[in-house]
């Protein structure tokens, strides 16, 4: 009985050998294997956002000559990491005073009253500059015909030639240096008076710099009549009555352009108490009222 129970307990044992020997363990994933390049990888930092082409500042242009409707546009451009950040486009007036943009702002153009337009200028105007701003490229876009009109701007309907090409201009010139006048419409007037007239001067400033400039005078008997518009057809006479070798509306506007070319209503000398100056060719009657006006109208 005893070898009976001995050999059933060694069976058990055998058995039970056997199914331990053919378990088999569950596979493990390797791990992954480290090299100098993967590791390198890992620690690479982001790189930081790829600058553009162009130099950092502020560009400006501005077309040569009025238009027949009395406004000479304006393109500045604000360049940061290489990229145009943002955009003007606007225009200053013959007669200076308030830019194009201010003047559409304030119901005065009346593209949508006047010209039945779905936009005002200003508004199709911030439509091109997004548009610039989007393409980084001024020579990035179709026109539609000779006018500058394009399809590729949604909603504007101004042609917008004018726009790409001082933009073109202006990063072609490079970075300006902003001026020392603040920005905007500038105006000063006698206090009274003289001969029957009241000289007013008008400045438009953009990027601190003097871009428009207007001398004039009001009539002390029609404040309708301006002195350059007597000049222009003749009544105020100073070739017929003076003998001058031009009329006084003409030697305003060469006493304008010294003006702007030399930004500072300070720089310029007197030979006389009545201010006359031989500082500009072309120009017999006296000056001070303007540049004192010009003066007076920037520290404003």
């Amino acid at each position: 009985m005893k070898r009976i129970i001995t050999l059933l307990l060694a069976l058990v044992l055998v058995l039970a050998l056997g199914a331990c020997g053919n378990k088999e363990e569950a596979p493990v994933a390797p791990a992954p294997e480290v090299t100098p390049e993967t590791e390198a990888e890992e620690e690479k930092p982001t790189e930081p956002a790829e600058g553009g082409n162009f130099e950092d500042g502020t560009y400006f242009a501005m077309e040569d000559k009025f238009a027949d409707n009395g406004w000479k546009s304006t393109v500045t451009l604000k360049v940061e990491n290489g990229n145009i950040v943002s955009a003007d486009w606007n225009a200053v007036n013959v007669k200076a005073g308030v830019d194009k943009k201010t003047f559409s702002k304030e119901g005065n153009y009346g593209m949508k009253e006047i010209g039945k337009a779905q936009a005002e200028w200003h508004e199709q105007a911030q439509e091109v500059e997004a548009y610039l701003i989007e393409t980084q490229d001024p020579t990035a876009i179709e026109y539609s015909d000779d006018e500058g009109h394009t399809d590729a701007i949604a909603s504007v309907s101004v042609h917008v030639s004018d726009f790409f090409e001082l933009a073109k201009k202006a990063l072609d010139n490079g970075p300006i240096e902003v001026g020392q006048y603040k920005d905007g419409a500038h105006h000063a007037e006698a206090k009274e008076f003289v001969n029957g007239w009241k000289e007013t001067v008008d400045l438009t400033v953009l990027n601190g710099h003097i871009v428009s400039a207007y001398w004039d005078g009001i009539n002390e008997t029609d404040p309708e009549l301006t002195k350059k518009a007597a000049s222009v057809d003749g009544s105020y006479g100073m070739k017929e009555k003076g003998n001058a070798q031009t009329e006084w509306h003409e030697q305003a506007e060469i006493a304008e352009a010294y003006l702007l070319e030399t930004q500072d209503p300070t720089k310029i000398e007197y030979q006389d108490d009545q201010g006359h100056t031989d500082a500009i060719t072309g120009v017999s009657i006296g000056v001070n009222g303007f540049f004192d006006l010009a003066k007076e109208a920037l520290e404003k």
